[in-house]
């Protein structure tokens, strides 16, 4: 009786693996999808035996793609669907004979690499009664249809330019939905890269949600650097979250990176301004050890993202600028024109390199565009650069730019305006153009308040140029009103090094009369401390004489001789070039113009002040200061 106990469990076993074998086909597997379990496992044979295991079997097929045997009519469609050179021999497989759903999708998936290889229209593809009846095909059996297949196929049908609206597409996505669970990482990555950018839909937008919510569960899948990149370009601006967990896979895997990798995370991490300090190093490090022979594109791109993020790693710098000089003669005007602002974001002036890109922009001046000349112009006056060739250089780009001054985007025409003053290239041409009523009134009365703003403080600079070094420009200026609502608007909460300045001012001189603080000008300029010395280098009460630059003065008295007006500007770490303890362009100019108007000009640099610690220090250093340049002045 033992015995027989123990024979018969194990019989039992055996009968329903063999039950197991029994095919089941494809239209029962896809009806049991859309009925109550009860009702399709009772129209299948065998149903009662052992239910679970018949269930688990039919879970796994065909999504899960065990592996199989390949059939020899298998193979000869696939060697058809691979000879075919032309999409007339595609779309004649299935009028020549019977195939499948899976057979069906790989011979739309070749149409779909013929049509963009050979440039066909997609209309006549789409009209074909052949096509036509391939969609259908794959609509009845989307459910045996292979995974790869699948995603494959449905970039295919985006690609062809098949309509969202169309159902066998939507059935196509609706069996990528049901099936995400199933899918490989692989092929989540796959259907991301191109899925973000097709999805339009509601429904489209529902699947690309889910999408993103399964790759952000099963992130830690990511073994290599290219799907980080990827993922990092395509779906990180949709997931903050997904952005975080990739960002600290880049950490991981930045050893492996190729420099294209690089590029793709940099210009990822520039566009959505994340500025991730530990990733960036790690990234510039590792591209450094990296010694390819690296693409014009790639080194562009790399300052481009650098400037973006203002991110300042000199060695990275220093090699970009290295590896474009000698290429500058073969770059396209556009190139050249992303290569110059990229530098003048970064605040980096190569000289050699601009001198290059300087050379190209004179030689090429009559291929290039205007925006394109203006933006190298506003590049150039960022750095305060000026090229070698000076006024012939110029000449050339006065010669192009005088004839599309009105046709010219306003806004664009202020920043060219505002830059040539920067370089003291202006002439009364422009000054004439962008200071006529009907010409700032454009700007300042437009629909964004914030930019009009900006604009507005550039209007006032090139008025105070055309007031203060442009003698032979006789007009119009700027009103009055325009210049005291401006200017007053321009004025920002001090900074501490500012604050530092004021404080100080006032422990030398005690008596607020003798000095001013944050002192805004007619000029466009705000003055962090104003002094009055006389012959004999002492304090006078700024309220009682006249001042200029002032829109509303209170005092009378004209200003005794040999006394000597200084202004004490406080120069923060951003108004200087990278590395560097030369001024930037707009601040050059900001000093030009005070010294013009009858200032003695002091500046107050951070990298001085940081080293101050106490107050008598900071009291000591800025009466030397002020000591130092007026004897320099009386010795020009």
């Amino acid at each position: 009786m033992a015995m027989t106990a123990r024979l018969i469990p194990r019989c039992i076993r055996h009968l329903s693996a063999s039950f197991l074998t029994v095919p089941v086909s494809a239209t029962v597997l896809t009806t049991c999808r859309r009925i109550m379990p009860e009702q399709c496992w009772s129209s299948v044979p065998f149903a009662g035996v052992h239910r679970s295991a018949v269930c688990h079997q039919t879970d796994l097929s065909p999504a899960a793609e065990k592996p199989f045997i390949q059939h020899p009519e298998d193979t000869k469609m696939k060697e058809l669907i691979e000879l075919a050179q032309t999409v007339e021999e595609l779309l004649q497989i299935p009028s020549n004979q019977k195939i499948t759903g899976n057979q069906a999708a790989s011979v739309l998936i070749r149409i779909c690499g013929l049509k963009i290889s050979q440039k066909l229209d997609s209309q006549d593809i789409m009209g074909d009664e052949r096509f036509k009846h391939l969609l259908n095909t794959i609509d009845r059996q989307v459910s045996i249809v292979w995974n790869g297949n699948l995603i494959s196929l449905l970039r295919s049908l985006f690609f062809i330019g098949i309509d969202a609206k169309n159902p066998v597409l939507q059935s196509i996505e609706n069996e990528v939905h049901w099936r995400l669970r199933r899918l490989t990482f692989k092929h989540l990555t796959s259907l991301l890269d191109y899925y973000t950018s097709f999805a339009q839909s509601e429904q489209q937008k529902v699947l690309l949600s889910d999408i993103i919510k399964h790759v952000e569960l099963r992130w830690a899948e990511i073994t290599d650097a290219k799907t980080v990149a990827l993922l990092m370009t395509k779906v990180g601006r949709l997931s903050d979250a997904l952005m975080d967990k990739l960002e600290d896979k880049c950490l991981e895997l930045a050893e492996h990176f190729t420099p294209d990798d690089t590029r793709k995370v940099m210009l990822a991490l520039a566009i959505q301004n994340r500025r991730s300090v530990p990733l960036l190093r790690a990234l510039s490090y590792h591209f450094m050890q990296k010694y390819f022979d690296l693409k014009t594109e790639l080194l562009i791109d790399m300052a481009f993202a650098y400037g973006k993020l203002n991110f300042q790693q000199t060695q990275v710098f220093q090699r970009l600028a290295s590896e474009l000089l000698p290429r500058v003669p073969e770059l396209s005007p556009l190139d050249v024109m992303r290569c110059t602002k990229s530098f003048a974001y970064l605040k980096w002036l190569n000289l050699p390199l601009f001198e290059a890109l300087a050379q190209y922009v004179y030689e090429h001046c009559d291929e290039m565009t205007e925006v394109q000349l203006c933006n190298i112009i506003m590049a150039f006056a960022r750095l305060n650069y000026q090229p070698a060739t000076g006024e012939t250089f110029f000449a050339k780009i006065h010669n192009k730019l005088n004839s599309a001054l009105l046709e010219m985007d306003p806004f664009l025409l202020v920043d060219l305006v505002w830059s040539l003053c920067i370089l003291q290239q202006v002439n009364p041409l422009y000054l004439h153009h962008v200071l006529q009523p009907h010409f700032y009134q454009r700007i300042t009365e437009g629909t964004r308040p914030q930019k009009g703003e900006n604009y507005k403080l550039k209007l006032v600079h090139i008025n105070a140029t055309a007031q203060l070094e442009c003698s032979d420009y006789s007009g119009p200026f700027l009103p009055s009103q325009c210049l005291d609502a401006w200017t007053s608007r321009a004025r920002k909460k001090p900074s501490p090094l500012s604050s530092g300045v004021c404080e100080a001012l006032q422990s030398a001189f005690g008596d607020q009369t003798k000095y001013r603080c944050d002192v805004s000008t007619l000029y466009g300029w705000v003055i962090d401390g104003e002094v009055l010395m006389d012959s004999e280098s002492k304090p006078l009460a700024l309220q009682e004489y006249t001042a200029l630059h002032i829109l509303q003065p209170v005092g009378t008295m004209s200003l005794p001789s040999g006394a000597k007006r200084l202004a004490l500007m406080a120069r923060e770490y951003p108004n200087y070039m990278s590395r560097s303890r030369d001024l930037l362009g707009r601040f050059t100019m900001a000093r030009r113009h005070l010294n013009v108007a009858g200032f003695l000009v002091v500046d107050v640099p951070y990298y001085d002040w940081l080293e101050l610690k106490s107050e008598w220090q900071k009291v000591a250093y800025l009466k030397d200061r002020i000591s130092k340049a007026i004897a320099e002045e009386m010795a020009q």
